[in-house]
């Protein structure tokens, strides 16, 4: 028996080996270029965007133990002139595809620069309709002006407002939203007031001063940036207009908000994709929540929790394409344009001819006065009933 068990125990050893050897001749490690702003006025967006594809990848490289995604990120600044240069240095490094921009600015001269080079680029940044006219062969993005337009739209619906104001930065990405919001209101038979304001402007009194005297809105759309949403909400709450709820799109619903300004976001709405703290809704939130608290030991918000979304795309794409032998030969973006999720972060996805997500609507959600964020459009993905009318100061 002695002699049996030894041969056995060597031919078992044999066979560990030969299937480790098999494992690591298909084994492969696939570079991802990242290109988000970790300094400068969008660092806090850079970061959280960069944290939510370093989730994915995390999540990845556990549930493929042959293969290994391998971020190299490079710090955009916010400065369309370095986002190329960034883009330029990661095709040098071999990158098979980059994820990039945290906005429209910089995604449009980056994305033309890895189109150049071959590459597939992906955002949840570069939302100005400009990005989809260019007929760019590599160039998707998982959510758009367009999808914003829908997730405010619907939200006032749903409120029931007859009337708003728009109170909109003069940058393209947020006056092409404040447009399109204008429009669809408009079309609803709901009064509208449009308040553009120059981006280096930090005395918002004079405009609330006119939604006030002037306007009298039910509802106050704010489009514009971190910063802008703070001096809007401070000279809100000092004036007080007579308004029964404030939205914003992007930027805005996040942890980070609530615990830095508690006083001005209660009963305020934002563009988010879960609730805050994530309520587990699906194994994939949880698989989600559970490693981005392990990586970074705090809470997410929207926009790591859409960067999370189009990078697993991304990366389930690279493998596809990898195991297809289409990689190496530029089939990547054919590989994603056949991509169609049935019901992710962000909902269904499915990107068209352009590089487009037709189907993405902003979720919406509204932070109650503990800094909790619920969820509350569309029906589908509410945690809960908005409180309305409802403002900060109330």
């Amino acid at each position: 028996m002695k002699p049996l068990a030894a041969a056995a125990r060597v031919l078992f050893g044999t066979l560990a080996l030969s299937a480790l050897s098999a494992l690591n001749a298909h084994a492969a490690e696939y570079k991802v270029g990242v290109e988000l702003p970790m300094t400068g006025s969008l660092a806090q967006a850079g970061t959280e965007m960069y944290r939510g594809i370093q989730v994915a990848a995390d999540l990845y490289n556990q549930r493929h133990p042959g293969d290994r995604i391998t971020l190299v990120a490079i710090d955009d600044e916010s400065n369309p002139a370095k986002a190329v240069a960034a883009v330029e240095k990661l095709a040098s490094q071999n990158v098979v595809a980059i994820a990039g921009a945290a906005n429209s600015n910089c995604a449009g001269p980056a994305s033309e620069a890895a189109d150049k080079a071959g590459l597939v680029y992906v955002t949840s940044g570069g939302t100005s309709d400009d990005l989809i006219k260019r007929n760019l062969k590599t160039f998707f993005r998982v959510s758009g002006t367009p999808g914003y337009a829908k997730g405010m739209l619907g939200l006032f619906d749903q409120l029931g407002v007859k009337s708003v104001s728009i109170v909109y930065s003069t940058k393209d990405a947020t006056s092409d939203l404040a447009q399109q919001l204008d429009a669809a209101l408009k079309a609803k038979g709901v009064k509208t007031a449009m308040h553009p304001f120059d981006p280096s402007m930090s005395d918002f009194k004079p405009v609330i001063n006119k939604v006030k005297l002037q306007d009298k809105s039910e509802a106050m759309a704010m489009v514009g940036y971190e910063n802008d949403y703070v001096g809007i909400l401070r000279a809100a709450k000092v004036l007080k207009p007579p308004l029964k709820a404030i939205a914003a799109p992007w930027a805005f619903a996040s942890p980070k908000m609530a615990a830095s300004f508690p006083d001005l976001v209660p009963n305020t709405y934002g563009a988010t994709v879960l609730a805050s703290p994530a309520d587990y809704r699906s194994a994939d939130q949880k698989a989600f929540s559970e490693t981005y608290q392990r990586l970074f030991k705090t809470e997410s918000n929207y926009q790591s929790q859409t960067s999370f979304a189009y990078a697993q795309l991304l990366f389930d794409a690279i493998g596809k394409s990898a195991q297809a032998g289409t990689l190496a030969k530029g089939g990547l973006a054919d590989t994603l344009r056949a991509t169609q999720t049935g019901d992710s972060f962000l909902g269904k996805v499915a990107f068209d001819a352009r590089g487009d997500n037709p189907g993405y609507v902003a979720h919406m959600g509204q932070f109650r006065g503990d800094g909790k964020l619920v969820v509350v459009s569309p029906a589908d993905y509410a945690t809960g009933k908005p409180q309305y009318p409802g403002v900060p100061w109330q």
